[in-house]
């Protein structure tokens, strides 16, 4: 038999690695997409909904809320969970907890069981897309997860672009029928995931077709392993306190989007109402945030992928945290719509920047528990920002933007705090801003 040569085995390996992350993003991009475009759909008409079916003011709140209220108790244990029995199952279990929710609308419940079926509207949501989050990260190699995290976010809101047209276009009186494609969008969703081989955890790739590694590349893995440790344990404080400054930074940036997020959640349709939109410009405001933010998230993840993740994931939050305080001191509807669009582009940069940080150097059996934690802090934060927001608006129009900027901007401090010793760049292939090539650590789970 003729000799084997390690790199063969080695490139064919990485190959297979590539080949298996391609196929997993695109399916969760799909499998995300649906599900989206079905929770769009129904978000903008539930409380009206709501409200002629007899729910008060007060109920409306309170069906609307239970939906980050579940998200965040049920986040950070849905990611533990998803590393202990498969990130697959998880996320398959919660797009069928959402599904099962939506379809519950029908049977028109009491106002306590309305309130139980929006938090298992958030419990599903939530865990699936903690875990979807996690077999990215189980799959990628960090030289390419700034794209694929791109791509996931570019999914989501994509959906979330094209849902609001959909439901406004079918409008309230059909919301039965709303209800059902949410559902059925949502068990559709499942069926990327459970064709083809996923992984132990339903991340890491299978085992490449190539037969038994020789001991020469044993050897060479073994080696390269030492190698990289060595470089990280030089490259200033140690591994763990690299690691763990670097997720503190991406979490604090995750509460930072979270409080904005808050503030528009509870009050941009007030402001857009108190300049005098009409109802269309209202929905269209928000198709007009979520398409460049689709559109940028592909580019935005290769910017994390080669540039200084930390400048950039600090420098985009900036640039929309900005726009926040800015918004209640214009009077132009058509202005308002517009820098909708441009902040969208800081979204669309910090996010994939922060989430390739907080997984590069995470234990691969913790990246469920990682996401549970950074949806965690933006959930948290956007709730208590929903939850204020209308009393300060009724203070005055400007203070719920105001004051959701200046928190976000006292977390920006403490992100740059965080991250001063983090490496930014990802090391493509040892060095930084090199070539694209793999990781040298193996993409398992």
């Amino acid at each position: 038999m003729p000799p084997v040569d390690p790199l063969d085995t080695a490139a064919h390996a990485d190959a297979h690695a590539r080949a298996h992350s391609r196929r997993l993003v695109r399916a969760l991009a799909l499998a995300t997409f649906l599900q989206w475009i079905g929770a769009g759909a129904i978000l903008p008409l539930l409380p009206v909904y709501l409200h002629e079916h007899g729910g008060s003011d007060a109920v409306v709140g309170a069906v609307m809320s239970a939906f980050f209220a579940a998200g965040l108790v049920l986040q950070y244990p849905a990611g533990r969970l998803a590393d202990r029995v498969g990130r697959r199952a998880v996320l398959i279990g919660g797009l069928l907890v959402y599904a099962l929710a939506s379809t519950g609308f029908l049977l028109e419940p009491a106002p306590q069981f309305d309130i139980a079926l929006r938090a298992l509207q958030g419990a599903g949501a939530g865990a699936s897309t903690v875990a979807a989050l996690a077999m990215v990260a189980g799959a990628v190699p960090v030289t390419r997860r700034g794209r694929a995290f791109g791509a996931i976010y570019g999914a989501q809101l994509g959906g979330l672009a094209i849902g609001p047209l959909v439901g406004s276009v079918v409008g309230v009186r059909s919301m039965g029928g709303l209800f059902v494609a949410a559902g059925s969008a949502a068990v559709v969703a499942c069926l990327p995931l459970l064709v083809g081989k996923w992984g132990p955890l339903g991340g890491a790739p299978p085992e490449a077709p190539a037969g038994p590694v020789p001991p020469e590349a044993q050897a060479a893995d073994t080696w390269a392993l030492v190698r990289l440790a060595r470089r990280r344990r030089s490259a200033g404080g140690g591994g763990r306190v690299r690691t763990d400054r670097a997720a503190l930074g991406a979490v604090l940036v995750a509460a930072a989007l979270g409080l904005t997020s808050g503030v528009y959640e509870a009050c941009w349709t007030l402001l857009l109402h108190h300049r005098g939109a009409a109802d269309w410009e209202i929905g269209l405001s928000w198709t007009l945030f979520a398409l460049p933010f689709a559109a940028m998230s592909g580019p935005g993840g290769w910017l994390a992928d080669h540039l200084d993740r930390r400048w950039l994931g600090a420098g985009a939050l900036a640039w929309s945290v900005g726009f926040c305080a800015l918004y209640p001191f214009l009077g132009s509807v058509v202005l308002l719509l517009t820098l909708g669009c441009v902040e969208a582009l800081g979204f669309a940069v910090a996010m994939p920047s922060a989430q390739s940080l907080l997984t590069e150097q995470a234990p691969a059996e913790q990246h469920g528990r990682a996401q549970g934690l950074f949806s965690t802090a933006q959930t948290g934060a956007t709730a208590m920002a929903a939850a204020s927001g209308g009393a300060l608006f009724g203070v005055a129009v400007w203070l719920p933007f105001v004051a959701g900027a200046a928190g976000a901007f006292l977390l920006l401090g403490a992100v740059g705090l965080a991250w001063a010793p983090v490496r930014g760049r990802v090391l493509h292939h040892g060095r930084p801003g090199g070539p694209d090539g793999g990781q040298v650590l193996p993409a398992t789970d």
